[in-house]
């Protein structure tokens, strides 16, 4: 029997797990130290998987289509901080002002890669374009992030300059996807034979980050600072949020002029924030800090993406065959 799309997956479920696990039985003093560590390594090792994953044939595929990676790209990077600002004054009163730091980060993610091809899928999108979009805003994301973080929050990483924060990024998550992009051709076929449980790599990096950071921010009284009613506040922030981005890149694609199987892909590549990207990032940019306030709206947005996207994709998918435009087929 299936799950109802409406339910949290068996990762988010997970993630709360871990989440009640970091409140009652948090990690501190040396094993912290040591568990950070394994953090890190797991982190880099994330990286380099995804840079062993990623098809460059499937890049070639859709980078010809520079008008709708400009749309998504434009609307990863500048709608969503730009909404993120315009609407503080409605929005920053419902949360507390370190959930809002939070809110206003999450605005300045890059957008997910298998979320958003799959959903693309489900609904007969373009995905050729949907692959190069959604890999091109992970890349990008990794020097406009810390910028867009500087300019949002006001901080610059763990106190260095912005240019501190990008030579991180680079070192800790960059170099390893590099790696991982000059090793592929000798590791595609293993990681092929054995993606059924390479998956557990990326989401153990995100729960062994969320465990290290919610248990630093529960030392620190993350739950005495988090009444209900910002959490529920927070809730309805990322349903706001959301719901202005859907229907913002559906009337753009519209009325840019594309053709149904570009504004599908418009819709779920731009509407996307990615928590495989943003929890690493955060563990890098604010090292040293606590995390658990600034990746709690992240974790609520993630989980609230993939309910309506999933909806809204095979509501697209219900369509009449002869609507959707022929599917170019992508290599691996």
């Amino acid at each position: 029997m299936t799950r109802p799309r409406f339910l949290p997956d068996n990762f988010t479920l997970t993630l709360l797990g871990v989440v009640l696990l970091a409140s009652l039985l948090p990690c501190s003093g040396q094993a912290a130290v040591a568990f950070g560590w394994l953090t890190n390594a797991a982190i880099a090792l994330l990286f380099f998987l995804h840079g062993a994953k990623l098809s460059r044939h499937a890049i070639i595929a859709g980078a010809s289509h520079w008008r709708l990676h400009l749309l998504v790209f434009a609307c990863t990077f500048g709608l969503f901080p730009l909404l993120g600002l315009v609407l503080k004054p409605l929005l920053a009163p419902l949360v507390t002002p370190e959930l809002y730091l939070g809110v206003l980060y999450l605005c300045a993610l890059p957008a997910t890669v298998q979320s958003a091809i799959a959903f693309t899928s489900l609904a007969r999108g373009n995905i050729p374009a949907a692959i190069c979009s959604a890999a091109a805003s992970s890349l990008f994301g990794i020097f406009l992030t810390p910028l867009l973080v500087a300019l949002l929050l006001g901080v610059h990483g763990d106190g260095g300059s912005t240019l501190d924060a990008i030579g991180k990024i680079t070192l800790q998550l960059l170099l390893p996807f590099i790696a991982g992009q000059i090793a592929r051709r000798w590791l595609f076929a293993w990681i092929e034979r054995n993606k059924h449980w390479l998956k557990f790599v990326d989401q153990g990096s995100i729960l062994l980050v969320v465990y290290g950071a919610f248990s630093a921010a529960v030392i620190e009284g993350l739950w005495h600072q988090v009444p209900l009613p910002a959490l529920a506040g927070l809730v309805l922030v990322c349903v706001i949020l959301l719901g202005l981005v859907l229907l913002l890149t559906r009337w753009l694609g519209k009325r840019l002029g594309f053709d149904q199987a570009d504004q599908i892909t418009i819709v779920f590549c731009g509407s996307k924030k990615s928590l495989a990207t943003g929890v690493p990032m955060a563990q890098v940019l604010f090292a040293g800090g606590s995390l658990g306030m600034l990746i709690l709206p992240l974790m609520l947005f993630h989980q609230i993406q993939l309910m309506v996207c999933a909806v809204l994709a095979e509501r697209y998918a219900r369509r009449p065959e002869s609507v959707a435009a022929p599917m170019a087929r992508v290599d691996p």
